[in-house]
């Protein structure tokens, strides 16, 4: 059979199960405007009809991925590379008494193991194996990770945060360490690696963090009305003692979708910050002397508003250090007290810079270390003085800068830096002598077979002028610039956040292979400050996938690739760019990756993570901002008839962020209504959920996939079948 004739039948194979998809149509009126949606029904994830047609959709899906040639190269090359440099580290934290405790995973191992030692140079002690865990049970074999690992202010007890599967919601032990004993009680329905943390008390005795009422991803109420909890070591934790919530504190008017989370900055700090986590990074604020909190009063006052445009706030004694946006898009670093704070009208510590966004900082003994980028990809490293900014040459030119300290009573400070073709590498920083020295935790080695490898940062003209960072990832040797190097572009554009630089081997690995991937910082991202994520914003969100189109326009203009040879890559709310772009274009794109992607926003408020989402992106029972979400539905503006990409769609049975009727609605309806001999694939993660909290080996496996299928389309000659399979 040859090879063509393979392929018509596969997709034939495939567009037959398409048609299966159970549909029961729903009809909506919004302001006078009326909307159809044909797949309603598969919102119901108790549905068997619903469940059972997305098994099947992911037993094809799988089954069409398995006839690809070297389907599995990217995560045999993920693993191998993983072999030669042995081992990883993440999720360091050290005490003020120099005690180091991490995440470290063998090249050999499924998932991260806690380690401890006493400075850096100290004997290396494995203190606790998530393998050998299941709810307090050991030698189990479910799959659990370490999400979070927290010590006490003296390191003699160490919470830890646990989930299985994929799942963010997870479990919290506390470790002895000294004893290396770990307590019977276990914390239930938290989930601290998103939201809270784990806050220690300044007496080591017990720590703050956030419950969740209800767990079920399938319940309106999931992630409703969560609450802080101080918890004291050895309590009973189903007796909880919540000291900051919408019940608990009914005259601070908490709304029921806000996280309300204690913030912990140094133990000698005179005051708790009580914060309402949303999707926003500037919130509301509220205040509480320490002594007050923990005698049992309630007497928290507010601190600041969402109109103080505050973000990145740290506490130092008397004194609140932040960033500010307030007529600062590229924010300002400033201070005020906390007895007489000014937040729109502080001491002002570093204006805004015009080209630079100040991204962080971090507060030691000497001064405030603090990091600017300029696109998202360009990283310089200060240091605030004695009232001068002082600029720290940093040991090579980086595109991300990540900065750690003790805290404001020690000296110490460590930077690590990264970038597209260089691994982060950590080194401690002596500001008397101005030295970096080498500190990696993780060893750091070459890699030959990526010297050839080329990063291009540039900008190009949008239809309205503006000027849009892409980065370009490619072999200089395999580069011809005729139209013919597959091109996988990624993009997201959301919540202000910046897609920075990091050593990513799977790029360099598609690189290797005569492709280029292309980086879109499209607008709704952070790279160019905060007008920049306003200028994809409810309203303005066209301009996300409009920037993305443009940005693959000017590849195909430059003849850095064609049409038939770019994939585009959306996960999360990428999903939304990359969605939009094919069904607003889909005549400019060969194959697209919808990853666990936000895809039917009309619909989304209605999920578990809908809520706090509204501010981003707004909500139906909005006559404008309907209008906002109409936009930005993918999944409303797929037509009958048209001619859509080849497109592979993925969620996660345990996704409580994209629900996974999100990207199965897509799916089907994007199947039904394509008339073109691409397929349209979707796959269903059941043993994870939003991509995090699985095995790394599971994840590679994901991300070859992607990889794989992408190539596939794109016709790259070892992804394509050569004869009938079952020869």
């Amino acid at each position: 059979m040859n090879k063509l004739l393979f392929f018509v039948i596969t997709f034939l194979f495939l567009r037959m199960e398409a048609q299966n998809a159970p549909s029961s149509p729903v009809t909506d009126q919004y302001f006078g405007t009326t909307i159809v949606d044909p797949y309603r029904n598969l919102e119901d994830l108790r549905d068997v009809k619903t469940t059972s047609w997305m098994k099947l959709q992911t037993e094809k899906t799988e089954d069409a991925l398995s006839k690809i040639p070297n389907r599995d190269y990217y995560s045999k090359a993920r693993l191998i590379l993983d072999q030669r440099q042995g081992y990883i580290v993440s999720d360091l934290k050290i005490t003020g008494n120099d005690r180091y405790f991490y995440l470290k995973k063998g090249a050999n191992e499924k998932v991260a193991k806690v380690y401890y030692k006493v400075g850096i140079n100290g004997r290396e002690e494995l203190l606790f194996d998530p393998v050998n865990f299941k709810n307090g049970v050991l030698n189990s074999t479910s799959a659990h990770s370490v999400t979070l690992i927290s010590p006490s202010w003296d390191g003699n007890k160490l919470a830890i945060s646990i989930a299985e599967k994929g799942k963010e919601i997870s479990q919290i032990i506390v470790m002895d360490v000294p004893r290396r004993y770990v307590y019977p009680e276990i914390i239930t329905q938290t989930n601290p690696s998103s939201v809270g943390g784990i806050k220690w008390l300044e007496d080591n005795t017990g720590f703050f963090y956030v419950y969740y009422p209800v767990v079920d991803i399938t319940s309106d109420l999931f992630s409703m009305n969560t609450e802080s909890v101080l918890y004291k070591i050895g309590e009973d934790p189903n007796k909880r003692n919540v000291v900051f919530s919408g019940i608990n504190n009914p005259n601070l008017k908490i709304s029921s979708e806000k996280f309300p989370a204690v913030l912990v900055f140094n133990a000698d700090d005179p005051y708790y910050i009580g914060i309402l986590v949303d999707e926003e990074d500037n919130r509301k604020t509220f205040v509480i002397k320490k002594e007050d909190l923990l005698k049992g009063k309630k007497n928290w006052e507010p601190l600041y508003n969402k109109e103080d445009k505050v973000f990145y706030v740290r506490l130092a004694g008397e004194e609140i250090i932040f960033l500010s946006g307030y007529n600062s898009s590229n924010f300002k670093l400033c201070k005020t007290k906390v007895k007489q704070s000014n937040f729109k009208n502080p001491e002002i510590l570093v204006p805004e810079k015009k080209d630079e966004v100040i991204e962080s900082y971090t507060i030691n003994k000497d001064g405030i270390y603090f990091t600017t980028t300029k696109n998202g990809v360009e990283a310089k490293l200060y240091l605030y003085k004695d009232g001068k900014e002082i600029p720290i040459a940093l040991p090579y030119t980086s595109g991300n800068i990540s900065l750690q300290s003790k805290g404001k009573n020690f000296s110490d400070l460590w930077v690590t830096c990264s970038g597209w073709l260089n691994e982060g590498q950590r080194f401690r920083y002596d500001l008397k002598s101005n030295t970096f020295t080498p500190e990696n935790l993780t060893p750091v080695i070459e890699y030959p077979e990526f010297k050839d490898i080329v990063v291009e940062e540039i900008t190009i003209k949008s239809r309205d002028n503006q000027d849009i960072p892409l980065s370009l990832i490619y072999n200089k040797r395999n580069l011809k610039k005729d139209g013919s190097a597959p091109t996988l572009i990624d993009a997201y554009g959301a919540y202000g956040i910046s897609r920075s630089p990091f050593f990513a081997k799977s790029y360099l690995l598609w690189a290797n292979q005569g492709g280029v991937i292309a980086v879109a910082h499209v607008r709704g991202g952070g790279e160019k400050g905060e007008d920049w994520h306003l200028g994809g914003y409810k309203e303005t969100k066209p301009n996300s996938w409009r920037d993305l189109i443009d940005c693959t326009e000017y590849l195909i203009k430059e003849k850095y690739t064609s049409k038939d040879k770019i994939a585009v890559w959306g996960t999360s709310a990428g999903g939304i760019t990359v969605g939009r772009a094919i069904t607003e274009r889909p005549d400019l794109f060969k194959a697209a990756i919808v990853e666990v992607g936000m895809t039917n926003m009309l619909r989304f408020e209605n999920t578990p993570n809908g809520e706090g989402n509204i501010k981003e992106f707004g909500t139906s029972k909005n006559p404008n901002e309907f209008k906002y979400l109409l936009e930005m539905d993918a999944y409303q503006h797929i037509k009958k008839g048209t001619k859509y990409p080849a497109t592979l769609v993925t969620g996660g049975i345990n996704d409580n962020r994209v629900i996974v009727w999100q990207p199965t609605k897509f799916a089907a309806r994007l199947m039904a209504s394509t008339t073109s001999e691409n397929p349209v694939l979707l796959k269903i993660d059941y043993e994870g959920g939003h991509g995090g909290n699985i095995p790394i080996a599971q994840r590679y496996a994901s991300i070859g996939d992607i990889f794989a299928f992408a190539l596939w389309q794109l016709g790259h000659p070892n992804y394509q079948f050569k004869e009938n399979p079952e020869k």
